[in-house]
């Protein structure tokens, strides 16, 4: 199988990529925009999407239909969007990883595996904004190798997305800068400590 496996520049976990080759895929990672004409010249059968920073053409959604997936580090419908770790902690909303198709939309395709991501609060001593996205990888990565098969070979069992959940864009998070005294590296208790005392949560 073609897979088109679109990721950030910075990403650190390309070991997606090296999985799907050892699973005997031919595998091209992008970081860019991209067009048909690519699709036609790799003769792409699947795209994966992992960090993408782009949002994908509608012509090529379509194209595409059930064999284009986004890999969202949150609970869907919640966080939909940029930074879905952050507003995780800054609005307490479900924390956890998803497998979608992608459609028109931004995160809003249906789902075909999820998982729950409990972090218990008496844990959190030392958690930062950047560890907790490195468990949510971790976790994505896991339950992407688990349901990569089913999903290969269509036998894995969608199911919509439901209720309105979520949805931010990257700007956003600025009006909470002064709560983050060290950027990503900030505690979780220090931040949620930070918001309460702005009157913010």
């Amino acid at each position: 199988m073609n897979i088109l496996y679109l990721t950030g520049k910075k990403n650190a976990y390309s070991n997606f990529s090296m999985f799907l080759t050892d699973d005997g895929n031919c595998v091209t990672e992008i970081s860019g925009k991209f067009d048909i004409a690519l699709l036609d010249m790799l003769k792409t059968d699947f795209i994966i999407s992992h960090n993408y920073r782009y949002i994908i053409p509608f012509e090529i959604t379509h194209r595409m239909e059930e064999r284009i997936i986004n890999l969202h580090i949150s609970m869907l419908p919640w966080n939909r969007g940029a930074d879905p770790n952050f507003w995780s902690w800054a609005e307490r909303t479900p924390k956890g990883v998803t497998i979608h198709r992608i459609d028109e939309g931004i995160d809003t395709g249906e789902i075909l595996a999820q998982k729950e991501i409990e972090f218990k609060e008496k844990d959190l001593w030392g958690e930062t904004f950047l560890s907790t996205y490195v468990k949510l990888q971790d976790e994505m990565e896991k339950l992407f190798l688990t349901k990569w098969d089913e999903i290969k070979n269509g036998r894995i069992k969608e199911q919509r997305q439901v209720g309105l959940g979520s949805f931010h864009f990257s700007s956003e998070k600025l009006k909470y800068k002064d709560c983050m005294p060290n950027g990503w590296l900030t505690t979780i208790e220090d931040f949620l400590v930070n918001i309460n005392n702005a009157g913010r949560r």
